[in-house]
């Protein structure tokens, strides 16, 4: 279900100047640690891991998703502009699913292809890693940008909410806590590294393979549910 008008309206919404130069500040960043890395220490793959699990993947991908899942539907909620979708002849599944593509969309943009670029710059994709990371990064898109849409639907604070998740669950607990990797979605991407990586590539999860696949399954499906129901709920509340 894709609807072309609501998707160009969204793409319009998350590529406008502000959240465009927010969005494009991280890959640049990476892509400048990148190079630096490569100029002082020359190839080191452990380098290259570290930068892409530890920023990469644990910081960047998160916050992108942050910006492109609820930049998606919060804004209008929130200024009262989704009363003139809302009105229009169209299936709230089909709305939520053209949302749901496009933030999937502008995030895999923003942060499958940096990675890959700053893997071949650091080591050259030397056992893997940069394809272990990208496919990683575009996997865990998918999984954000539906968690991320449905925290746009619930609350008027989701960017806020959407920050706290990223940068201390994601990028703190996440990354230290043991017990609560189990539950982070950076942890379920970083399986499918591991298994993408050479074994030499010291790429690690918490998380064995089947089970994260079906925690990133049964985020994106359940979150892109229960937004279409939250969204419902706006409609039916609207019409009273």
């Amino acid at each position: 279900m894709y609807n072309p008008t609501v998707a160009r309206l969204t793409y319009r919404a998350l590529l406008g100047r502000r959240r465009a130069l927010i969005l494009l500040s991280l890959p640049a960043l990476l892509l400048v640690i990148a190079v630096a890395v490569r100029a002082l220490a020359g190839v080191d793959d452990r380098a290259a891991t570290e930068i892409l699990g530890g920023f990469a993947l644990a910081s960047m991908v998160p916050l992108i998703g942050v910006i492109a899942g609820t930049g998606a539907i919060a804004p209008e909620i929130d200024d009262g502009s989704i009363v003139y979708l809302l009105s229009k002849p169209l299936d709230r599944r089909t709305i939520i699913l053209t949302k749901l593509w496009v933030a999937i969309g502008v995030t895999v943009a923003f942060t499958t292809v940096p990675i890959l670029v700053a893997g071949l710059i650091l080591n050259g994709n030397s056992q893997q890693i940069a394809t272990a990371f990208a496919v990683a990064a575009g996997v865990a898109s998918i999984a954000y940008s539906a968690v991320f849409l449905l925290l746009g639907t619930v609350s008027r604070n989701a960017v806020v909410f959407g920050l706290v998740y990223a940068l201390i669950w994601e990028a703190l607990f996440g990354s230290l806590v043991p017990g609560a990797r189990t539950l982070s979605v950076q942890q379920w991407s970083l399986a499918l590294a591991e298994r993408i990586a050479a074994d030499g590539a010291d790429i690690t999860s918490d998380v064995a393979l089947p089970t994260a696949v079906i925690f990133l399954a049964a985020a994106t499906v359940l979150g892109t549910w229960y937004a279409g129901e939250r969204l419902r709920a706006l409609t039916m509340a609207n019409d009273e």
